[in-house]
């Protein structure tokens, strides 16, 4: 079968454009990489043409055509757990998500504390409205960071496997490298997280988390 074609729309310090990032890089998979910038001119995430491709306004944006697809076709997926969800049946070798039922279970389960629990809360989108509103924006996040990754620590504090969620890495590793940045930029004591931290630094010795990393994107900014 003719390799797929991929290109990923983003934005360089994006959560969930990191956590496809991690993803591909971890499967090998080459990519054509599209910045969608979050900031600049109001952001380019909320006007057309990225709005009509992609109705919640959010990165990343998957762009697929190629493969088994008719001749001129191309796919569109949004949602960065759907996009690694997909890239296992693109290139099962390594699973983001393991076959055995419970093994996956465990792994959306830690996946999803990030993805629906913590990272929501802290969106850029969020931030600024909280700010509208005359809260504090960086209390806002920290706290709700904080309570997350609380969280997350006690799941896995009683796991002795070099990752989240066994001998390699997962989705849920992949959510958690740019959690953990995104907790220093607020300030947080990401010490008082032993396990999540040594699951970060085993992670950050592999090379498809280090080419992922937001200053190595060709949009990142100084």
């Amino acid at each position: 079968m003719t390799p797929y074609t991929l290109t990923l729309q983003g934005y360089w310090r994006s959560s969930a454009s990191w956590r496809v990032r991690v993803a591909l890089h971890l499967k090998g998979l080459d990519y054509r990489y599209e910045a969608v910038h979050l900031v600049r001119d109001g952001g380019e995430h909320l006007k057309d043409p990225y709005l009509q491709l992609n109705p919640m306004g959010q990165v990343p944006l998957l762009r697929v055509s190629g493969g088994d697809l008719p001749a001129g076709e191309e796919r569109l997926l949004t949602q960065s757990v759907a996009i690694m969800d997909l890239l296992d049946h693109v290139a099962p070798s390594p699973l983001m998500f393991p076959r055995e039922p419970w093994a996956r279970a465990r792994v959306l389960q830690l996946t999803e504390v990030i993805n629906s629990g913590i990272q929501p809360l802290q969106n850029l989108s969020v931030l600024r409205r909280v700010g509208e509103l005359g809260g504090d924006r960086e209390a806002w996040a920290a706290e709700f960071i904080g309570r997350g990754l609380a969280a997350l620590e006690r799941l896995c504090a009683a796991d002795a496997s070099p990752f989240l969620a066994g001998d390699a890495p997962t989705a849920a590793d992949a959510c958690l490298a740019p959690q953990l940045y995104n907790a220093r930029r607020y300030g947080l004591d990401v010490g008082r997280f032993p396990r999540l931290r040594a699951v970060e630094e085993r992670c950050a010795a592999l090379d498809a988390f280090e080419r992922a990393r937001p200053e190595r994107q060709p949009d990142a900014a100084p």
